[in-house]
């Protein structure tokens, strides 16, 4: 039976061996092992992430140049070589193609990214496409195969 007088943690919670800021008779008292005087023996004393002792950061030191368009649109690209290796993979059995199913399969990896197919590489499969962007070489391959391409937006 627990009584107030015979308390103790729970096995496993407790993992620290030094009681830090005890008083003399624990062994760490004084300074708490902070050491003397100095930024890290002071509360709240702690370098801010990238900190380098006061040398110059290596964000500020090496050259930055070049120009990021935040209006880019990435789009997660397919060939149509790759949808021919999935149909003789027997991935796509059906013939649809779609960004959730290329999602699930794991070609393409963000399902928030839109999807643009590409030329490169044979199809001999008739497949029901549909994507946000298709390159021409790619839609005039699915279309010679018997497929079909549709164009989201």
């Amino acid at each position: 039976m627990k009584h107030i007088g015979n308390l103790s943690p729970a096995p496993g919670s407790r993992h620290k061996k030094k009681r830090i800021g005890r008083g003399a008779g624990s062994g760490h008292g004084g300074t708490s092992t902070r050491g003397h005087k100095g930024h890290q023996s002071r509360s709240g004393g702690h370098q801010s992430r990238g900190f380098e002792g006061g040398q110059m950061t290596l964000t500020r030191r090496i050259p930055k140049f070049g120009f990021t368009n935040i209006n880019r649109i990435e789009y997660s690209e397919v060939n149509v070589a790759t949808l021919q290796r999935l149909v003789d993979e027997k991935q796509i059995a059906d013939g649809v193609v779609s960004k959730d199913i290329l999602y699930s399969l794991g070609v393409i990896r963000k399902k928030s990214a839109p999807v643009k197919i590409l030329g490169n590489g044979e199809l001999s499969a008739k497949l029901a496409v549909t994507c946000d962007k298709i390159s021409e070489a790619a839609k005039q391959k699915i279309e010679s195969a018997g497929g079909a391409v549709t164009v989201n937006g």
